[in-house]
């Protein structure tokens, strides 16, 4: 009989996964490994060497691991659901001209029920994931994600939609530690290898960072529906064409293939009529958001003012913000002008070092 029960750990092969799964295991909890198989790069007609949690690679290195460890260890084919969710929701916010963040939807609504859907059918009380974030509680009960302690690997962002549920039955046994010592138990435990592995910061399916040509492969016909559309300025001078509009984002420089004498950034994408607006970096500056499709962690609601910090990117520090929940949208207004919000991003409110929740941004405003 194991110290403190059943659980299921997210195993990806990896060295953050691999620690945490070691950790549990030798704290006294009976530990069942996953591998969840989310996507066959072959099947996207991509290029590159298959690479990532999603390749035979590491699979076999998180079996490897789990078997050396006397993990049960089992494999996860989700392909399917993901497929049907994740990549359809990341063409189809493209071709309504915003930004996807397909790693936290995919967090929030396919590898957190595939892990407790998979745990009650094994009988294990818990779930557990090599993220760097911790899980605390209010007094009234209320869970809700923290930043871990190395705020350089912090992944508290792509943990705002876990519900209540979810949070609940979580464990995060990384979130008190320092990537430094997460690689140093992996070498004092013999995984010199492992410690030296890089990590792969795409997304899976897009293992070559190419999405257009992912788009233009998962569309029939797109490049050639969408070409030739009209890149303009705000006041509608047309003043050139451009490649089509899912394959521009707000904030882009790079890559418009047309000259001005002075950078031009995409400042707003009009899909209905194939149009890229652009302007001067300062055209980017908005002091307003309004976000949709709400997760609140840490209160039941936010229908008074509340000040935050805001986050719009991953690797952002965020911005100061005041907050309030009106009806099902939450009214984003920031000290101080920020540049680039995308709609399709997710944004996410912070309270010090704790999530009060997040959702995903509909669409700027300016006061």
């Amino acid at each position: 009989m194991s110290k403190h029960g059943k659980i299921l750990v997210a195993m990806s092969g990896g060295i953050d996964s691999t620690v945490a799964a070691v950790m549990l295991r030798e704290e006294g909890y009976e530990v069942v490994g996953v591998t969840m198989k989310t996507w066959d790069y072959s099947s996207s007609g991509g290029s590159k060497k298959e690479t990532g949690c999603c390749s035979l690679d590491s699979i076999n290195d998180a079996r490897h691991i789990a078997v050396e460890h006397g993990i049960h260890h089992i494999i996860l084919d989700i392909r399917e659901e993901f497929g049907n969710y994740v990549i359809d929701n990341f063409v189809d916010e493209y071709l309504a001209g915003r930004t996807p963040n397909p790693c936290v939807l995919c967090n929030t609504h396919i590898k957190w029920e595939a892990l407790l859907k998979r745990a009650d059918m094994l009988d294990c009380e818990f779930i557990a994931t090599g993220h760097y974030a911790q899980k605390n509680q209010t007094p009234d009960g209320r869970y809700y994600i923290s930043k871990g302690l190395d705020e350089s690997k912090d992944q508290s962002y792509v943990l705002w939609g876990l519900s209540q549920k979810s949070l609940a039955r979580t464990i995060l046994p990384l979130g008190e530690f320092h990537k430094k010592d997460i690689k140093q138990m992996a070498i004092n435990r013999g995984y010199h290898e492992l410690a030296a592995k890089s990590e792969s910061y795409e997304i899976c399916f897009v293992p070559d960072n190419d999405y257009r040509g992912f788009l233009k492969r998962r569309v029939d016909g797109l490049e050639e529906r969408v070409d030739g559309g009209n890149f303009i300025f705000a006041d509608g001078t047309i003043v050139g064409k451009h490649k089509g509009y899912p394959f521009y984002t707000i904030g882009q420089r790079k890559g418009l293939d047309i000259a001005f004498g002075e950078p031009m950034f995409v400042i707003k994408i009009i899909p209905e009529t194939n149009t890229v607006v652009l302007g001067k970096e300062r055209e980017l500056d908005r002091n307003g958001m309004w976000v949709g499709d709400l997760n609140i962690q840490k209160y039941e609601n936010i229908f008074e003012a509340r000040e935050t910090v805001t986050k719009i990117r991953y690797k952002t520090p965020g911005s100061f913000a005041h907050i309030k929940q009106i009806d099902q949208m939450m009214e984003v207004v920031f000290s101080e002008k920020v540049s680039a919000i995308a709609p399709g991003q997710a944004a996410v409110f912070y309270e010090g070092n704790d999530v009060i929740g997040g959702g995903w941004i509909k669409q700027s405003f300016e006061i």
